[in-house]
């Protein structure tokens, strides 16, 4: 099964056993992480596109490892102004595999829960 997650400002396409690389998600190495916003399911048979989520549908992974990218160098200039600026960044990312994608209204029925009512009072006829 196949989904499209938005993480990070960004959409992925994944599937079960997919590594991909995020913006920097909190955790640690082993820690599992839930992918809530699915916007697009696909079994093979049916695709399901949300509006603007797919309800139910939740896409786990594990963290493999947080690391931080190779550094960009941003150089700024002014031409015969001797200003001249080096400066580096190195931007936070996190390494996921992504464990199942799963849709949890296909797969399980939801039974709707029975509200508990309060017995109404009955009015009486008129005070005298």
């Amino acid at each position: 099964m196949k989904a499209v997650i938005k993480t990070g400002g960004k959409q992925y396409l994944v599937e079960k056993g997919d590594k991909i690389r995020v913006e920097k998600m909190i955790g640690e190495a082993g820690d599992v992480v839930r992918f809530d916003t699915v916007l697009l399911t696909d079994d093979g048979k049916a695709t399901t596109i949300g509006t603007p989520l797919v309800k139910g549908a939740v896409v786990t992974g594990s963290i493999v490892e947080q690391y931080k990218e190779e550094k960009k160098i941003i150089y700024k200039m002014k031409r015969r102004k001797r200003y001249r600026v080096k400066k580096g960044h190195r931007q936070p990312k996190t390494f996921v595999e992504i464990q199942d994608v799963a849709l949890k209204g296909k797969k399980e029925k939801e039974q709707p829960v029975a509200k508990e009512t309060k017995p109404k009072k009955e009015k009486q006829a008129g005070k005298e």
